[in-house]
């Protein structure tokens, strides 16, 4: 079949017109092996921008996106493959504990993760907070790794969706990363390459989350789950506060060492523990694991009360290259920052409402993220003890202690936080956790 010519598919979009499944891989796969260039990547990225894509178009682009590269099959394990997605926001480790979790109650977890975007954490980067962790192991190491431990959380190989890492590279400099038909497509075509059966999707809204409108999130969840529809695998769709760091902890290893707290059974975040066990819950249901939310709750609190999930992960961690002991001694494996610095209050009150993004970008500049693609991590730094909404504070009590490299930059952070709290007479109005959307 002779390749269709790429100013003809950009043209047809460009004047809102549709391709049809034939010309959607046509398209990924010129992308994929470089018979694209990246003018024509950016004007059809733009044409999609412009004119936008239907769900059945964007069901079909997910589709030749998945099919550009190698797909991972778990067809011989004897459990149902899972998988959780996140947009992201500041303190969301959610994906650490999950995997081991759901692991540990009969699920199977390949979960392919990304870095920090912007003023949001990434998990690989907490990963790598730990010597030794490979975040990019061999598909066969992958696939022993997922079938002994049940779960594995590492990078995006070369060859899995290859069209979507080079679509990807475009969008960045093209102005079109917040597309929402790209966006629908690019995680898709990932979690279906990945193989999963089923997976639970995490849009986070508010002022610490990469979509912080609500009414934006909500339409990128429904489209979604249009897409995710009529591709094989089940979707359920959750909008979650980021209203206040979702735990404690914003941070690469102080992240890691809240989770590990979380599964051990240490006093940890409510607001964290709960989210890990309702997403869980739900992702246990999608994939036949329980009967109903209360007895997929019922199995996760088992496996925390046991210790049956803190070994999953700690399995998980020395399989890929990670200590041995890391459950029985996380201080002596986690990197801590030299400074600790506590940010007291002005005055007495109630946290009335918190800049979370500010927060992020705290972090980031003290050298915990990333200002461009090339930047190295230090995984120690970054914001723990955060005080969370509608907590009342005395005058002096510490809103978060900075954990800093330096005491100009602890100086510097501590500024930042103090001014991304307002502190008032009265607490906020309630907002909820997690709220589930119809399919």
């Amino acid at each position: 079949m002779t390749a269709l010519p790429a100013a003809s598919l950009i043209r047809i979009k460009r004047v809102g017109g549709k391709l049809d499944a034939a010309q959607w891989r046509a398209l990924a796969n010129g992308i994929a092996d470089g018979s694209w260039n990246d003018g024509q990547i950016g004007a059809f990225a733009m044409a999609v921008a412009w004119r936008g894509l239907d769900a059945d178009e964007c069901r079909l682009f997910t589709l030749a996106l998945r099919d550009s590269g190698r797909c991972l099959d778990w067809s011989t394990l004897p459990g149902p493959v899972l998988d959780k997605h996140s947009t992201g926001g500041v303190g969301d480790c959610v994906s650490l504990a999950l995997a081991p979790l759901v692991a540990a109650c009969g699920g199977y977890v390949p979960m392919i993760s990304g870095r920090g975007l912007g003023h949001t954490g990434g998990t690989l980067d907490k990963l790598e907070s730990l010597a030794g962790y490979d975040v990019h192991p061999s598909p066969a190491r992958l696939r022993e790794v997922v079938a002994s431990v049940g779960c594995a959380i590492v990078g995006q190989s070369a060859d899995l969706v290859p069209a979507d890492r080079r679509l990807y590279a475009v969008r960045d400099v093209s102005a079109t990363v917040d597309v929402p038909e790209l966006i629908v497509a690019s995680i898709l075509s990932k979690k279906l390459a990945g193989g999963a059966s089923a997976l639970v999707l995490d849009i986070k809204t508010g002022s610490g989350a990469q979509t912080p409108d609500e009414d934006a999130a909500r339409a990128l969840a429904h489209r979604m789950q249009a897409v995710a529809a009529g591709s094989g695998m089940a979707l359920a769709a959750a909008l979650t506060d980021m209203g206040q760091v979702l735990g404690r902890e914003a941070g690469n290893a102080l992240e890691v060492h809240a989770i590990v707290d979380l599964l051990c059974g240490r006093p940890c975040c409510p607001r964290l523990r709960e989210l890990v066990l309702a997403l869980s819950a739900r992702l246990l249901c999608l994939g036949g694991l329980a009967a109903d939310p209360a007895a997929a709750r019922a199995r996760l609190e088992q496996a925390l009360a046991t210790g049956a999930a803190a070994e999953r992960f700690a399995r998980m961690v020395a399989a890929l290259g990670g200590p041995t002991d890391l459950i029985e001694h996380p201080r002596r494996h986690l990197p801590q920052a030299p400074l600790q610095l506590p940010v007291p209050a002005t005055r007495a009150g109630v946290i009335a409402a918190i800049d979370v993004r500010a927060l992020g970008e705290c972090v980031v500049d003290l050298g915990g993220g990333r200002r461009s693609s090339d930047a190295r991590i230090d995984h120690a730094v970054g914001l723990a003890a955060v005080r969370g909404a509608g907590e009342r504070v005395a005058a002096g009590e510490a809103l978060a202690i900075v954990h800093a490299r330096s005491a100009d930059a602890a100086a510097r952070a501590a500024a930042q936080v103090a001014a991304a709290f307002h502190i008032d007479v009265a607490a906020p109005p309630a907002v909820p956790l997690l709220r589930w959307l119809q399919d």
